[in-house]
């Protein structure tokens, strides 16, 4: 107990210290453009003043990523959906506190021939312009290299805390029933990873926030919980520090909340999924792999791993915690059937990086499919997730009633 005090007065120093910059914002992205040259892709972002940004390129796939101090995006900001058939993607938001990122994906490899700021003149703001030309994958490889290198020398140091060490596999027994049951709740993607889009246009690292606060509360009203937010913000999280940050706080239980979109619009309905090696079918092992592409599509960070936190990725989830993760999943599945509609298969199994904490039992839960009319309207609905939370919050209450009868029994 004395260790877990320590731990969580550590992480609330480091948040209190980083607060008063981390909600500073340097300026305005008012709007971003894409122009089609016969030699050249051009984006130019206006801007509300004169800022610094950096760029850099990565492969595999081809991205060209923008960084600038922690702006706000100006509402309708972003180039409409009339884009060259070369740019595949393209998104922005708050990568971590003090850094905004663009992210730029590209169908083929282009250098970038240009990148300047135009100063305020006849009318217009300051603008960064960013030209990119066709150039050949030998070339692109070089001149990432090169960009990364520059990347990381001038890289400007982070404005939180430094984060504490990742402690042990803790290997404690069971909370006792005078003692708070920490809950981890994960709120999928965030900042320049919005995650899937509905059929509205909302996106899911908003759905799936709310959801989390929703399960908060539900969760802390009946005072047997303490509960941890992976992210309370619309901030971008690598998927290894979602893990380290349930793991620091001494987590029992680890849940993270998402919600699909696929092309298939008739499909509707929830499902949990529990770790494995072997996805238990196609739709599965599909879905795990765009969920661990998440570091990918926010671009990328370098330098900021720990050995520790890359343990916990290389290390396969210990037999024990996964035999628990599926008994929970069993006990969400039985709650959840009479509050909302699951699939037919509705737990499922595959290879999620997320749910690799070696030492916390950990499920993933899709909420429901963002490209289904129906499952969109209820996820944007209060009372429904408020029926939903309920029905977890029962879940994990047998849950944790068993696994104390089981210590006492012990």
């Amino acid at each position: 107990m004395i260790q877990r005090l320590f731990i969580l007065l550590t992480l609330l120093l480091g948040v209190l210290s980083a607060t008063p910059q981390a909600t500073a914002v340097d300026g305005t992205v008012r709007d971003i453009r894409i122009g089609q040259h016969p030699d050249k892709i051009r984006f130019v972002m206006d801007l509300s003043q004169d800022l610094d940004f950096t760029v850099f390129s990565l492969a595999d796939p081809y991205r060209v990523v923008i960084d600038l101090p922690e702006v706000s995006f100006a509402p309708g900001a972003g180039p409409d959906e009339r884009r060259p058939a070369e740019i595949k993607g393209f998104r922005f938001g708050l990568f971590r506190p003090g850094t905004s990122r663009l992210v730029i994906d590209t169908a083929k490899p282009f250098s970038v021939a240009a990148a300047f700021m135009l100063p305020a003149k006849a009318g217009y703001g300051p603008r960064i312009v960013i030209d990119l030309k066709p150039t050949s994958r030998a070339a692109f490889l070089e001149e990432s290299q090169k960009s990364v290198a520059a990347f990381q020398a001038n890289k400007r140091p982070r404005l939180t805390a430094p984060e504490p060490a990742v402690p042990p596999l803790l290997n404690r027994p069971p909370r006792l029933a005078n003692e708070k049951i920490i809950v981890a709740i994960d709120a999928g993607h965030g900042g320049v990873d919005p995650g899937a889009i509905g059929v509205s246009g909302i996106y899911e690292k908003n759905i799936v926030l709310n959801a989390a606060r929703i399960l908060r509360k539900e969760l802390e009203r009946t005072g047997r919980y303490e509960v941890i937010l992976t992210r309370d913000s619309d901030v971008f999280l690598r998927l290894r520090e979602r893990i380290a940050i349930a793991r620091r706080a001494g987590a029992d239980l680890f849940l993270s909340l998402h919600a699909d979109s696929i092309p298939n619009r008739k499909l509707r309905g929830a499902s949990i999924y529990t770790l494995s090696e072997t996805a238990s079918d196609k739709e599965a092992s599909l879905l795990a792999e765009n969920e661990n592409k998440s570091d990918i599509i926010a671009g990328m960070d370098f330098g900021t791993e720990t050995p520790e936190v890359t343990s916990i990725l290389i290390d396969l989830a210990q037999r024990e915690t996964m035999n628990h993760s599926a008994r929970f999943a069993g006990m969400l599945v039985r709650e959840m059937r009479g509050e909302v509609k699951l699939l037919k298969t509705a737990h499922r199994f595959a290879g999620f990086a997320v749910l690799k904490a070696p030492d916390i039992p950990s499920v993933l839960i899709e909420l429901g499919f963002l490209s289904n009319n129906h499952d969109e309207k209820l996820l944007r609905s209060n009372a429904h997730l408020t029926r939903v939370a309920a029905s977890l919050r029962r879940a994990i209450d047998d849950y944790f009633d068993l696994v104390q009868s089981a210590a006492r029994a012990n």
